[in-house]
């Protein structure tokens, strides 16, 4: 195998537009949006525990009352 070696030249203007260019496409997030992202899981969660909460108390009186008769 053949060494290559790749000159590098410090000097070369199109890295530093390829920067550039990258620097503006970075995106923001709006506070906003992640906030509201945040209210809807809590609100998705607090149902989800509001159905097993209530499966389960559901299950326990089902049993009970088989128990029972």
């Amino acid at each position: 195998m053949k060494n290559q070696r790749k000159e590098v030249n410090l000097f070369d203007v199109s890295r530093t537009k390829n920067k550039s260019i990258r620097a503006d496409k970075i995106t923001t997030t709006d506070i906003n949006i992640l906030l509201n992202r945040v209210r809807l899981t809590k609100k998705t969660e607090f149902k989800k525990k509001i159905i097993h909460l209530s499966l389960l108390i559901f299950l326990v009186s089902l049993v009970s009352i088989f128990l029972l008769i």
